[in-house]
């Protein structure tokens, strides 16, 4: 422990930013993904929306807006150094609700029903691009 630093125990009790606790917990891949997800407005703490530097403790409510869906969790544990994976994993409970079955479906249809290349036809063109984006409505 060096000067003016919080004993291990007492360091947890503080709590992390959340920038360093989306990055430790492998929520997201690193901390600069995690304070732009944070200022984009995309990381809700107990049910509004959290800047980057914003700490976080045991018992904190994270929603997460992903390009997958909106993910929810429950932080167990804080650290604020990097620990093996399996670890990482056991910092949060993730409280999603499982999807229904008619979304289940309408996600299996969507995939049957997307346009497809021929195998080999290579990789889309930037027109090719910029039409599929506008037909998923981004």
């Amino acid at each position: 422990m060096r000067k003016g630093e919080a004993p291990e125990g007492d360091r947890a009790q503080a709590g992390v930013r959340l920038d360093v606790f989306l990055d430790v917990s492998c929520l997201l891949p690193t901390r600069s993904r995690a304070k732009e997800a944070c200022e984009g407005g995309k990381v809700d703490v107990n049910g509004s929306a959290a800047r980057p530097n914003k700490v976080v403790r045991p018992g904190d409510a994270l929603a997460i807006t992903l390009p997958s869906g909106r993910r929810t969790f429950v932080i167990r544990e804080v650290i604020d150094r990097h620990v093996p994976k399996a670890l990482a994993r056991t910092l949060v409970e993730e409280t999603t609700p499982q999807p229904t079955a008619e979304e289940l479906e309408r996600r299996w249809l969507d995939r049957q029903l997307a346009p497809r290349r021929d195998d080999g036809a290579g990789k889309l063109s930037h027109r090719e691009r910029r039409e599929r984006d506008r037909l998923r409505g981004r």
